[in-house]
């Protein structure tokens, strides 16, 4: 038994840089993203036809921001009126009156009642924003998903996993903060701002030319101060993402086995502490960086309505305007809300084309067309006489990124497999041995010729009855972190306590998961790692004949085992295969000597075939391939089972 310590947690991918919106990112570096994103045909309909199932709260949406904008522009012009009807009044004579108090509470109660209202407004625009967004989002990611389950073999291998997760995770949940990150704040922000004009004109018109002279100037150097953060913000992200990749890489289970076999603890903690240093460095510059910037911001901040003050007294000492307090503050107080709106509507055309950078990238894999696909009327497989017979008539195959002028992985090859036979494919490494177990439950398509299954072409069955017929062993086995009987109920979600542990008495693994303290309910962690690659081998194949299929692959299924390891999973192979149809890549071919039919394959040709004993006669390729082996040493290791 080996069970080798704790389950360790579930390990963190390494995906990279997300390729989504840059919040409060530098401008330049967040159009040079945008200008990598695909073009996509139709994009602005087919963003429309997304949202249209929310049409009636969108259209709510944009009401709530239009009405909660204007709602915004109303306290300034009431408290004008608290200032100059209800704080200090004046009398026909134009003399103080003292407060009316009357008027003035009138005018408070619908400051606060407006307050409410925009309030109340703003939740339920929260809550409308949050529910489209997220459900829109929602509805993606799940279509991304499904889609994605649909790409043929050849589009994981030459994708980065990374790249796909990033696609799922930060592309398609930027979609619900287009919303409130971009319409939004584009409505809001343009009503905002012709409303304050207005208010602004409404109460005085020379201080608004006044403000409308000095406003560009802080506007402009707000965004110096942010562009400058940006860039030190950008590169603090991509020191934080630094650490993030060697803590997944040195404290996951193979990083610390390979830093203790290696004894590199001492170099991983140093290469950890400098980026710890790097971080800490650029934090402080983070902080630092524009201070100066903002000090002299906040100065022309609070210098406007000090300058406003100064002009509106020379206004009225000069008797070129009649402008009382109330007028003053409420002025001061609508040009204080304009600085932040007007750099929203600066970065319009930016954010339009991020969002539509982000909704490109997801249509750009929704359009991905999979490279192998069900025909119309497909059929399922049939299930006569002929259930197992597997065919390969002239075939050949070349991979999909492979050089048109190189030679084919497989090239004109035939052959029959008849119910029931157990079938070997050896031969030298790169010879297209694999290819041919790939190619029978279609993971790949052939380039020309036929492959038949059950008697027919297996472009003319559905892609999923054809898979329910085959079981495939690999050399890589792959088990969740999770339990050993949740690991086995993935073949057959509703099999029973008693039909895990047939499948397991025939794979010849019951014994060791009864040894384990919680028995079946024990969490194999991680990939499998407190299991040995024996368990684990065994594990995998009781979960195929969970499955029962009529055909069982096993690519190279015990070459990663030590001989005695081999010993005891091909037993349990040997138990698995009696009964079905097996087709066996082998390595060793010590583990097909009782082959009804050995397959030699050399330059993606089949050169000969044959049992064992015939081979050998023959005095070929495999009768060299098997001397080569026999006369190898074998070092007999101690058993870990």
């Amino acid at each position: 038994m080996s069970m080798h310590g704790g389950a360790p947690g579930g390990q963190t991918g390494r995906y990279g840089k997300g390729r989504t919106r840059i919040a409060s990112a530098d401008e330049a570096a967040q159009r040079a993203e945008n200008a990598e994103a695909p073009k996509i045909p139709h994009l602005l309909g087919r963003i429309v036809e997304l949202f249209a199932a929310h049409k009636v709260a969108l259209i709510t949406t944009v009401v709530l921001v239009l009405v909660g904008a204007a709602l915004a522009i109303i306290p300034p012009l009431l408290t004008q009126r608290a200032f100059d009807d209800g704080l200090f009044p004046v009398d026909a004579s134009g003399a103080a009156s003292g407060p009316n108090i009357p008027v003035l509470t009138t005018l408070v109660l619908a400051m606060i009642g407006v307050f409410i209202v925009s309030a109340l407004l703003g939740v339920w625009q929260t809550w409308l924003t949050a529910n489209i967004g997220n459900k829109v989002m929602g509805t993606l990611r799940v279509r991304l998903f499904t889609h994605l389950q649909a790409m043929e073999l050849s589009f994981f291998t030459r994708t980065k996993t990374g790249v796909i997760q990033s696609r799922l995770q930060n592309d398609v949940g930027g979609v619900a903060s287009v919303l409130t990150n971009t319409v939004s704040s584009v409505l809001g922000n343009t009503v905002t701002v012709i409303s304050a004009f207005i208010a602004m004109l409404i109460l005085n018109w020379q201080l608004t030319i006044i403000a409308l002279v000095l406003m560009p100037f802080m506007v402009i150097a707000q965004r110096r101060v942010g562009q400058v953060r940006a860039r030190i913000a950008g590169k603090t992200q991509e020191s934080l993402s630094e650490m993030t990749a060697i803590t997944q890489e040195t404290l996951s289970v193979s990083g610390i086995l390979l830093s203790k076999s290696f004894t590199r603890q001492r170099s991983e903690i140093e290469r950890y502490a400098d980026e710890n240093r790097n971080q800490i460095s650029l934090q402080v510059r983070q902080q630092m960086t524009g201070q100066w910037f903002f000090a002299m911001v906040n100065i022309f901040m609070s210098s406007i309505p000090a300058i406003v003050y100064l002009v509106a007294g020379w206004l009225v000492t000069g008797g070129v305007a009649d402008i009382t307090a109330g007028t003053i503050v409420a002025f001061t107080t609508v040009q204080a809300r304009l600085l932040f709106p007007l750099m929203g509507l600066m970065r319009v055309a930016l954010d339009l084309q991020t969002s539509s950078a982000l909704f490109a990238r997801i249509f750009e894999y929704l359009d991905l067309k999979p490279a192998i696909s069900d025909a119309a009327g497909a059929r399922p497989v049939p299930t006569d006489g002929a259930l197992g017979r597997v065919e390969f008539d002239r075939v050949s195959f070349r991979y999909p990124d492979a050089d048109g002028e190189s030679r084919p992985t497989l090239d004109d090859v035939s052959f029959t497999i008849e119910p029931g036979q157990f079938a070997a494919f050896v031969g030298p490494s790169g010879a297209g041995k694999t290819t041919v177990s790939y190619l029978v439950p279609r993971l790949y398509e052939a380039s020309s010729g036929e492959v038949r299954f059950a008697g027919d072409d297996v472009r003319e069955l559905s892609q999923e009855s054809l898979m329910t017929h085959i079981g495939i062993v690999s050399q890589e086995t792959y088990l969740f972190h999770a339990t050993i009987a949740e690991n086995l109920r993935y073949a057959r979600p509703d099999a029973t306590d008693a039909e895990l542990e047939a499948a397991a008495r025939a794979a010849n693994i019951h014994e060791t998961i009864a040894s384990f303290p919680e028995g079946y309910a024990t969490v194999v962690g991680e990939r499998g790692y407190r299991l040995s690659g024996g368990e684990k081998q065994r594990i995998a194949i009781a979960r195929v004949l969970l499955k029962d299929p009529a055909v069982l692959v096993l690519d190279e299924a015990t070459s990663a085992l030590d001989t005695i390891s081999e010993r005891v999973v091909q037993e349990a192979l040997d138990d698995a295969a009696r009964g079905r149809t097996t087709i066996a890549i082998a390595h060793r071919l010590s583990t097909v000597v009782a082959a009804d039919v050995i397959f030699v394959i050399v330059a993606g040709r089949v050169v000969e075939q044959g049992t064992h004993a015939e081979l050998v006669g023959v005095d070929g390729v495999y009768a060299s391939l098997y001397r080569q082996q026999e006369q190898r040493p074998v070092l007999e290791t101690p058993s870990v089972e």
